[in-house]
């Protein structure tokens, strides 16, 4: 499935695949929309990786 054909399944707005290329913001609605789409689990698509920096 190309990034086009997912944008219109999961009904989202073109500005959403530039942040998702680019790690951005994406919003829990739009997380959502993408999985119901894909019929797949959060974990599935998306990757918790922590900061770097260290607390003071």
């Amino acid at each position: 499935m190309t990034t086009t054909q997912l944008q219109h399944k999961a009904d989202f707005s073109s500005n959403i695949v530039p942040r998702m290329k680019q790690n951005g913001y994406i919003s829990l609605d739009t997380i959502e929309s993408i999985c119901r789409a894909l019929d797949c689990g959060v974990d599935d698509i998306l990757e918790f990786v922590p900061d770097n920096t260290e607390e003071l």
